[in-house]
């Protein structure tokens, strides 16, 4: 099979694809998926000698590629900071990328930045997606909602006193796994030159999914539906955190991710 930088898949060509993140828990999965398709894939991370912020083996990460996903993770979560990252951040790539003739930028996104500005994150994330609009190379945003993964995250966060804190909003959360899916599925398919919504087959309400999450994992913290409750910080409306009637949804339940998971 031939190596090709067509913008679009070909039944049987194998494409070059630049995984920008590819050591995170979703770019290892996504670098995995791409690779039993056949396709050709750098996993670039700072572990592999690549650095986004300085442009360190940025060239080399995406010379010869056709397609590059971002996957790029602050390590801020409220500060100014993380807005000066990606802003550096996807300059970079997008810089490279022009260089070296890349036909389709796909990155990772967030579902609802807009309903979320109270947040620096939320904000910073906005800021990535107009840098991306405003390029010249075709791209791709896939805007996620929050992973399963981040339920224990979130109730530590939220714990004052030995209790979970939360607003009883609406969320409904994704596996990994199927947000790595169709990252693949995107990055092999023409640019859409807009945005995509991906969330999970299921709605819960938020302090819900934590109390099943927690009880999953044989931690006896009690979890409270609390009106005065942030979400990480910030004020959520009732359906802030769910994506779109039109969003396409993962297939895996949390009720069976729970179960097939080591929480203990």
């Amino acid at each position: 099979m031939r190596v090709t930088r067509n913008r679009g898949h070909n039944e049987g060509t194998v494409m070059r694809i630049a995984v920008i993140g590819g050591g995170g828990l979703i770019g290892y999965k996504l670098v995995n998926n791409l690779r039993e398709e056949g396709h050709q894939v750098v996993a670039a991370s700072p572990r592999s000698g690549v650095n986004t912020l300085t442009g360190e083996g940025l060239a080399e990460a995406v010379d010869g590629a056709s397609v590059a996903v971002d996957l790029t993770k602050a390590p801020f979560r409220e500060d100014a900071a993380v807005t000066e990252f990606f802003i550096r951040s996807t300059r970079n790539l997008l810089s490279y990328e022009a260089d070296a003739g890349v036909g389709h930028h796909v990155v990772l996104s967030v579902v609802g930045p807009e309903r979320l500005v109270q947040s620096d994150y939320f904000r910073a994330k906005i800021a990535q997606e107009d840098m991306i609009k405003a390029s010249s190379i075709p791209y791709s945003i896939v805007r996620a909602t929050q992973i399963y993964e981040f339920v224990q995250d979130l109730a530590d966060f939220s714990t004052d006193s030995g209790k979970v804190h939360l607003p009883s909003v609406f969320i409904q959360p994704i596996a990994s796994d199927d947000v790595a899916s169709t990252l693949g599925r995107v990055a092999v398919s023409a640019p859409l030159n807009g945005a995509i919504e991906v969330g999970g087959p299921d709605q819960f309400r938020l302090d819900e999914l934590v109390r099943l999450g927690l009880s999953a994992a044989k931690d006896s913290r009690e979890v409270l539906a609390d009106p005065h409750a942030r979400y990480y910080g910030i004020d959520v409306e009732e359906r802030s955190l769910v994506p779109d009637d039109d969003a396409r949804l993962g297939a895996i339940r949390f009720e069976n991710w729970l179960a097939q998971s080591n929480l203990r």
